[in-house]
C-alpha cells in the first residue's frame, strides 16, 4: 500500500484550547485532503489538550497520538514512505523530531512555522526548544507564517532552501456572517500573551474605562487573575472554534491585536484576522508593516494607534459605513485567503521542492 500523501507532526490538532495552531491545521489539512490526498496527523498526546478535545475524530485526515520520543519510532514507516513530511512550530521535542524527520523521510520535508518572529527571535538566543539553525538548511522547505522581508533573511542568515510564505487561512464554510443580535461593540478572542497585553490594554481596556456605556469582551483562557478589567468588560476563558462565527457575530467590532515580534517582522496576520473578516465582523485592528497588503485601510479595516481612534470607530462610525467595512474584508478573505488557497500554494511549495530535488 502507498504511503500518505502528507504526514504533520505539529503542536495539536484535537484541541484548539489555549493555541491557534489546531484551527489553522483543521482548514489548511481539510482543503488539502479534499483533492484525494492521503494525510496523517501526529500529535504528542499532552494532558492539557487530552482535557479539552474538540476534535477527536476528524473525517478528512488520520489523527494518531504519540507518548513521546520513543514511541514515534512507530511511525518511522510511516514517515519514511509519505510523500511529504512537516513538522510545525511548538511541537514538543521539536528539534529532536526535525533531526529524527529529516534522518528518516524519503520525500520532501519541510518546517511549518506558525510563529516565525518568536522562533527566529529565540534562535538568535540559542533558546528554541523545537528548532536549532543547523537543522534548517536540512528542510526541502521553509513554511513560515510570516511573509515580507523575512523570507530573504531565513535564507540569508539561516540558510533555508525554499522560505516561502504560507499564511494563515479560513474555512468559509465554518466561518460565514450569522443573523444575531448584537450583545458587544468590541470583542476580542485570544490567548493571553504578556507581549500583546499591552495591546488589548490599549485599545480596549483603556477605551472601556472611557466608554462606561459601551460593552466589551475578552475571550480566551491563561488571562492572570491580577488584570484589573473595568466593569464594562465581560470575561470568556474559552470559545471553541464551532463557537468562534457566532462570538464575531455577537460583537460589531473585533480587535486584531499583534504580538511584539510579529509587529517587528511585519507581515504577520493572525488567524483571527481572517476568522472575523470571513464572519462579516468589522474588524479594528493595531499597525504593522503589511497589513495593508492584505486589507485596505479605512475601507476594509480600521487601523488605531490609540483608545481615540478606537471610540471614533464605535461611536462615529454609521451603520452603512460598518457594513462597508465588513463586507470589504469578507470579499478580501474569500479572493485570496481561504482554506482552499492555501492548500493550493502548499501542493505547489511540495511539487516545486520534489522538481527541485530531483537529478538534472
Amino acid at each position: 500500500m502507498n504511503g500518505f500523501d502528507l504526514v504533520v507532526l505539529g503542536l495539536s490538532l484535537s484541541s484548539s484550547w489555549g493555541n491557534g495552531h489546531a484551527t489553522t491545521y483543521r482548514a489548511l489539512l481539510k482543503a488539502y485532503a479534499a483533492g484525494g490526498r492521503r494525510v496523517l496527523f501526529l500529535e504528542r498526546d499532552q494532558p492539557w489538550y487530552a482535557a479539552h478535545r474538540d476534535l477527536e475524530n476528524p473525517d478528512f485526515c488520520a489523527l494518531e497520538f504519540y507518548q513521546g520520543l520513543d514511541d514515534l519510532s512507530h511511525f518511522r514507516g510511516e514517515i519514511a514512505r509519505a510523500g511529504a513530511v512537516v513538522v510545525g512550530s511548538y511541537t514538543p521535542d521539536g528539534a529532536a523530531i526535525c533531526a529524527f524527520v529529516q534522518h528518516h523521510a524519503r520525500g520532501v520535508t519541510a518546517f511549518y512555522d506558525i510563529d516565525t518572529p518568536v522562533t527566529l527571535a529565540a534562535l538568535e538566543r540559542n533558546a528554541c526548544p523545537y528548532l536549532s539553525a543547523e537543522l534548517i538548511p536540512g528542510f526541502d522547505l521553509y513554511l513560515s507564517f510570516t511573509g515580507g522581508p523575512t523570507l530573504a533573511r531565513l535564507a540569508r542568515d539561516f540558510q533555508a532552501k525554499a522560505a516561502r510564505a504560507l499564511y494563515c487561512a479560513v474555512d468559509p464554510e465554518l466561518y460565514r456572517p450569522l443573523d444575531m443580535a448584537t450583545r458587544y461593540d468590541l470583542g476580542y478572542l485570544g490567548t493571553y500573551a504578556p507581549d500583546r497585553q499591552p495591546v488589548i490594554k490599549r485599545l480596549l481596556i483603556e477605551p472601556a474605562r472611557r466608554a462606561p456605556e459601551l460593552r466589551f469582551v475578552v475571550a480566551g483562557p491563561q488571562y492572570p487573575d491580577t488584570i484589573d478589567w473595568p466593569a464594562n468588560v465581560a470575561r470568556i476563558d474559552h470559545v471553541g472554534p464551532q463557537d468562534h462565527a457566532a462570538f464575531y457575530g455577537a460583537c460589531r467590532f473585533t480587535l486584531n491585536a499583534t504580538r511584539r515580534d510579529m509587529v517587528r517582522a511585519g507581515y504577520s496576520p493572525s488567524v483571527r484576522l481572517f476568522e472575523a473578516a470571513a464572519c462579516e465582523t468589522p474588524i479594528i485592528s493595531d499597525a504593522w508593516r503589511g497589513l495593508e497588503s492584505l486589507f485596505a485601510p479605512g475601507a476594509d479595516i480600521v487601523v488605531a494607534a490609540d483608545a481615540d481612534d478606537v471610540l471614533h470607530a464605535l461611536r462615529d462610525m454609521t451603520e452603512a459605513q460598518r457594513r462597508a467595512l465588513a463586507r470589504g474584508a469578507r470579499a478580501r478573505v474569500l479572493d485570496a485567503h481561504t482554506a482552499a488557497h492555501r492548500a493550493e500554494e502548499l501542493a505547489g511549495h511540495i511539487a516545486a521542492a520534489q522538481k527541485a530535488a530531483q537529478p538534472a
